[in-house]
């Protein structure tokens, strides 16, 4: 053996050695993602070309019919709707409520320990006993809601049951749930927005405007583009509230992509439908994902 191999013999058994410490560290964790993510994701893409109710032995291969049964049905056009109305207003209201929110409880005030913590409380309930709590308040005969109406002399609408307010009492709900878990993130933010910033500006003469618009939202766009990315996903996935609130009702007025899937699949027993429905979220999330990070990516100041 030449001398000169002995050196590539040792780089190859620490290389071995660091083959094999890698695979032991990541295997698992390969794994996990394999049975519960990949697998899951291209086993829903063979159901949604077949036809089957989960208990038949029987599966019929029908290709893209039910993407065609699906996608052209007018509630899957209401559902789209719903979710795009409820996911926007709700990331708007909650990222601008927590942001003022957040601004707010940065000062010096007192009682600020306890007012974050009364803010962040509804962020770890149950959604379910959250609207379960939010049912009777939304009572249009006894709720606290008609009573602090009824004070100015407005009769309270039949929130859950008017299709007209379902979808408003949700947002309502699903707002106050979130904006705690907003006013959190921001305020880690602006911690670490340096002083001297803000020194800066004040010795070139920008007023508390120039300073939260040159040095507070800078500080603030890494944190706003994790809230912004985070908080759609999470709506697109909202169940909880609407299952317990309206089922989806009344007439699809708060029925929704995943409430749609549940139905499909869990009520209606029909795989292959709800294999569509979850393949179309999938996508719409991918899509909005990926134009974020495109379009919004570029404007996020890490530094």
């Amino acid at each position: 053996m030449s001398v000169f191999s002995v050196p590539r013999l040792r780089a190859n058994a620490r290389e071995w050695r660091e083959s094999v410490l890698f695979l032991l560290l990541v295997g698992p964790n390969l794994l996990l993602l394999a049975a519960f993510t990949f697998w899951p994701m291209i086993y829903n893409a063979y159901l949604s070309t077949i036809s089957w109710n989960f208990l038949s032995p029987i599966r019929r291969f029908v290709g893209l019919r039910n993407y065609e049964t699906v996608l052209s049905s007018e509630i899957f056009r209401v559902v789209l709707i719903n979710t795009a109305v409820f996911t926007v207003v709700s990331v708007a209201a909650t990222m601008a409520l927590g942001l003022g929110l957040a601004l707010l409880l940065n000062q010096p005030l007192r009682w600020r320990e306890g007012t974050r913590a009364v803010l962040f409380t509804p962020t770890v309930l149950s959604g379910a006993a959250i609207a379960i709590v939010w049912i009777y308040i939304f009572d249009p005969r006894f709720g606290l809601l008609a009573q602090i109406l009824g004070w100015f002399g407005i009769l309270s609408p039949n929130w859950l049951a008017d299709p007209n307010w379902a979808m408003t009492a949700l947002l309502i709900v699903y707002i106050w749930k979130n904006t705690g878990y907003a006013v959190v993130i921001y305020l880690a933010g602006l911690q670490t927005i340096d002083r001297t910033l803000y020194e800066a500006a004040r010795i070139d003469g920008a007023g508390p405007w120039g300073q939260f618009w040159h040095v507070t939202l800078p500080g603030l766009s890494p944190i706003i583009f994790f809230l912004l990315v985070t908080s759609i996903l999470a709506c697109f996935q909202a169940f909880d509230i609407i299952r317990v609130m309206t089922d989806g009702g009344p007439v699809n007025a708060t029925n929704m992509l995943v409430y749609h899937l549940y139905e499909r699949g869990f009520i209606q027993s029909q795989a292959g439908p709800a294999g569509v429905v979850a393949m179309v979220m999938f996508v719409l999330m991918l899509i909005l994902t990926l134009l974020q990070l495109r379009f919004l990516e570029r404007r996020v100041h890490y530094s």
